[in-house]
């Protein structure tokens, strides 16, 4: 595929790296810009196109970077701009794209604007962000929550109103409804467009704009005890609002004024509301971020109904993508098992769409318990004993056996997995048949074959653990078929047109095998089929 062009991020595999721990270059134990610049011959070698970096800058970490104090600066727990500089630099040279994590949502309350705004009600930034009397008795303005915990509205004693923020309150929300914060933050991605950045992924974009009313948010009727307080009420009016679009749209206009740069929004919404984030005649976000893989019953029927809504749902002309797993949610081998895990892979790899990758799923990385006394995430501190903690999803990167896994010569951050000297980069290189192996094979036969990118989706009729669907494009069809289940199963490829090739195995032993009249799945396995075009129709 050619990734010079206006299509590179449809064409391309996004891979996201969590700086703090991915590797660290200067041994105090949290990764850093010059040690992901030291592993771009992996990412290279792995085939990916484009690296996605959560947030690297200053901050006071109440929430791990996404508490900026300075929009346009490198935190010096990561390095300098000058190692920002030679980053863009080694990867654009290696082919590789640079994404930055931009969160316009909310600052720090240490950002010079909130001590401006904060400082009295006449200053001139007051209106950047969102001050509100007290409520009739006193207390917050409404009943809106913070997803971290508690109201979602703090009363600044100084100045004797309530501000808003929809996380930690050390994270307050900026006033999106004001022209000046708009231009602002237009003026901040032009900063890292200049600098060569090839696009954005936006934090939490359906939260920008808020009810002009500030009206309460409806209870939820279908809350259960034990989930997250934040659920207990709908987010009806503080999240989604008609008006975010317009903010999109604007967002999408700064990026094009740079050419091929990609916007891409991170949304957690239902389908129907997600595909209204790519905007009248899709001038909004080129990739609103598709997440119905990270919370459905891993089922094939559950997942061939969430396709094929989606692809329904898509307007005309827009570009579809998927994501198995990110910083903030638990990792895909641990949430549905080793062995489907790469059946995942397959699934992410072949669908019609741009996929992204999180760091360390391509080993296999699974879920790390965290101990008490070693928790670090905010949201797991205000609201223990729920399993909402993110750290487990977020330990170091296993490169090697050597003590602590290659990531540092410091003791981590966060503590590694207890499997690290077996489950880790060069020992799986090793392995011919590794999950690895397996990513690396799926990237390089997607590059090669232009039906797995540009190729029709159709859908193939499936019963019980089996999943099957078929890209075409060009003169060139393959089949998928994936069995979601631990028993063999075998389908008469006659009726689906399944005679052909095999081109790969998920357990990476079938390749070149022909297929004539019965194509049999051990448990867990995926195989993709070449087949002939009369079989195809």
């Amino acid at each position: 595929m050619d990734q010079s062009g206006d299509s590179w991020w449809k064409d391309g595999i996004f891979y996201q790296v969590y700086p703090r721990s991915f590797q660290d270059s200067d041994a105090d134990g949290v990764g850093d810009i010059k040690g992901i610049l030291d592993r771009l011959p992996y990412l290279a070698s792995l085939g990916v196109d484009a690296v996605w970096l959560s947030p690297i800058f200053p901050s006071p970490m109440a929430d791990f970077g996404y508490d900026i104090s300075d929009y346009t600066g490198i935190d010096p727990l990561f390095g300098t701009m000058k190692d920002f500089d030679a980053l863009v630099d080694a990867a654009h040279s290696s082919g590789l794209k640079i994404v930055l994590d931009l969160v316009p949502n909310h600052t720090s309350e240490q950002h010079p604007w909130f001590v401006e705004s904060r400082s009295s009600r006449d200053n001139v930034m007051r209106d950047w962000y969102i001050w509100r009397d007290p409520g009739p008795d006193g207390g917050p303005p409404n009943n809106w929550l913070s997803e971290f915990g508690g109201s979602a509205w703090t009363r600044d004693e100084a100045t004797g109103q309530y501000y808003y923020h929809a996380f930690l309150a050390q994270q307050p929300d900026l006033n999106w409804r004001h022209p000046a914060v708009r231009e602002a933050i237009h003026e901040v991605m032009r900063f890292w467009l200049r600098k060569g950045v090839d696009g954005f992924r936006v934090d939490v974009i359906w939260h920008l704009i808020k009810d002009a009313e500030f009206r309460d948010n409806p209870p939820n009727l279908f809350y259960r005890e034990g989930r997250p307080p934040h659920e207990k009420i709908l987010t009806q009016y503080s999240t989604d609002q008609p008006e975010v679009h317009d903010v999109v749209a604007g967002m999408r206009r700064v990026t094009e004024e740079f050419g091929s740069r990609v916007l891409i929004g991170e949304i957690y919404l239902p389908l129907e509301r997600l595909v209204a984030y790519y905007g009248n005649d899709l001038q909004g976000a080129q990739m609103p971020f598709n997440f119905a893989l990270l919370s459905t019953l891993w089922s094939a029927r559950s997942i061939e109904k969430i396709v094929t809504d989606y692809e329904r749902m898509l307007p005309p002309g827009a570009w579809p993508n998927w994501v198995l797993g990110n910083h903030d949610r638990p990792r895909v081998a641990s949430r549905i098992g080793r062995e489907q895990a790469r059946i995942a892979a397959m699934l992410l790899l072949t669908l019609r769409g741009t996929p992204t990758l999180y760091y360390g799923d391509e080993i296999g990385m699974h879920q790390v318990a965290i101990a008490p006394d070693q928790v670090r995430d905010p949201f797991e501190r205000n609201v223990p004993g729920l399993g909402v903690g993110r750290d487990g999803c977020r330990t170091p990167m296993q490169w090697d056996a050597t003590p602590n896994a290659g990531f540092s010569t410091s003791a981590p951050w966060l503590p590694l997995a207890g499997d690290f000297t077996d489950e880790n980069v060069v020992s799986l290189d090793r392995d011919a048949r590794s999950i690895l192996n397996l990513y690396r094979a799926l990237i390089r036969l997607r590059k090669e074959t232009p039906a797995l990118v540009l190729g029709s989706y159709t859908p193939i009729a499936a019963h019980g653990d089996l999943l099957l669907y078929r890209r075409q494009h060009e003169g060139k069809a393959l089949v998928i078929a994936l069995n979601f289940g631990a028993e063999p199963v075998s389908v008469t490829s006659s009726s689906i047109g399944f005679d052909g090739e095999l081109l790969l195995s998920t357990f990476l032993d079938r390749q070149g095998e022909s297929i004539e009249g019965v194509l049999g799945l051990r448990g867990n396995e995926g195989v993709i089929v070449e087949v002939p075009l009369d079989r195809a129709a």
